[in-house]
């Protein structure tokens, strides 16, 4: 009994090993996965864009200024005069943060009356804006340990108010959950449409379907349709849930958030059947399917912030319509988005629908002819 399963094991990774497809399959995803981890899946913060309101513009804030500006994590790109510049900056995603140093902070602390130096958050990523306040926090008693080994200690008590805009309560449920919408439309019209020309070419149906009065082309547009209204009711029941379980706020209009879900789902459509188009049997669309999935969660900024990735991954995550959905949901939630602003997103989602669809259509006409 044991030669024979012996056997029947040798023979398997013969066949697994003998076929280039499947060499691939077992050797490239690891590989992937690992290396898009180890880089880009960082929740430290490395130069990270900041602002400073000084209103005080004396040796002590300006040694603050410059603690801020020397640490790893930090760089001031910005000096502001006004809370309006600050919001403009917030609001264009310019920096994650505003530091506003109050009038007379050298003069408070050295007569010991204590103070406060606010912190304006951009809290639509929650994560990092709680890592933000963290670092700020430590170099600040850095900078007073080196003041009183300068013999400077008062006794004065300088802290930190945080701020917090669009998310006020710093609330991790207001960050993910519209993510998770995110995630979840892109699973499920990547997987349903991967699987789709996968399905028909291991039934061996698809050389019926070809002798059929269908050109290619409505055929992909056939296999399209099933995976943007299965995306869609995706869409609807997972943002369902986030507004009536969650109770996440939503600030913007229905109709411009499913025009983004529509120009999302035509870009992730677009990757499933090209995948769909490349494999030859459902296991390589779904593992096809997964080696596309996980790097684009990744490259998303859904966990972590894509200005946080070494430069390589933030160019990679250009053509990731998953950043741009992720983005813009997280807007239109907490924000409160109109098209013109996200306009731009959209043409870019739409860009590489078309690409990806393109394609497509490209390899399956080579594959069926």
């Amino acid at each position: 009994m044991l030669r024979r399963i012996v056997a029947l094991v040798v023979k398997e990774l013969r066949v697994l090993l003998r076929d280039p497809r499947s060499r691939m399959v077992v050797i490239l995803p690891p590989l992937v996965q690992l290396i898009v981890f180890a880089n880009a899946a960082s929740f430290d913060l490395y130069e990270v864009p900041v602002a400073v309101f000084d209103e005080d513009n004396s040796e002590l804030s300006r040694r603050l200024i410059d603690s801020l500006d020397q640490s790893d994590a930090f760089s001031v790109e910005h000096r502001i005069h006004t809370e309006a510049e600050a919001r403009e900056l917030i609001d264009a995603r310019e920096c994650v943060a505003v530091v506003r140093i109050p009038d007379r902070l050298q003069a408070n602390y050295e007569s010991g009356v204590p103070t406060r130096i606010q912190l304006i958050l951009d809290a639509r990523t929650s994560n990092t804006a709680l890592l933000v306040l963290s670092y700020c926090q430590e170099i600040l008693g850095n900078l007073l340990l080196k003041l009183a080994e300068e013999g400077r200690f008062t006794g004065s008590v300088l802290q930190i108010r945080a701020r917090a805009w669009y998310n006020p309560n710093l609330a991790s449920r207001w960050f993910f959950v519209p993510g998770v919408v995110a995630l979840v439309t892109l699973v499920t019209s990547v997987i349903v449409t991967a699987l789709s020309v996968a399905r028909e070419r291991e039934q061996l149906t698809l050389e019926r379907v070809l002798v059929a009065p269908f050109r290619p082309v409505e055929l992909l547009v056939g296999k399209t349709i099933p995976g943007v209204l299965i995306g869609l009711f995706s869409a609807t029941l997972v943002l369902s849930v986030a507004l009536l379980v969650f109770r996440v706020p939503f600030r913007a209009s229905l109709s411009v958030l499913y025009l983004c879900v529509a120009a999302f789902l035509m870009s992730s459509v677009g990757v499933g059947l090209l995948v769909s188009s490349l494999a030859r049997t459902q296991q390589q669309a779904l593992l096809g399917a997964f080696i596309v999935l996980v790097p684009s969660v990744i490259l998303s900024g859904f966990a972590t912030p894509v200005e946080n990735m070494p430069r390589f991954f933030q160019i990679l995550a250009v053509v990731d319509p998953l950043l741009y959905f992720v983005r813009d949901i997280r807007a239109l939630f907490l924000e409160g988005a109109t098209v013109g602003q996200l306009s731009g997103d959209l043409l870019r989602m739409g860009a590489i629908g078309l690409a990806a669809l393109a394609v497509a259509a490209l390899v399956f006409r080579r594959r069926v002819t």
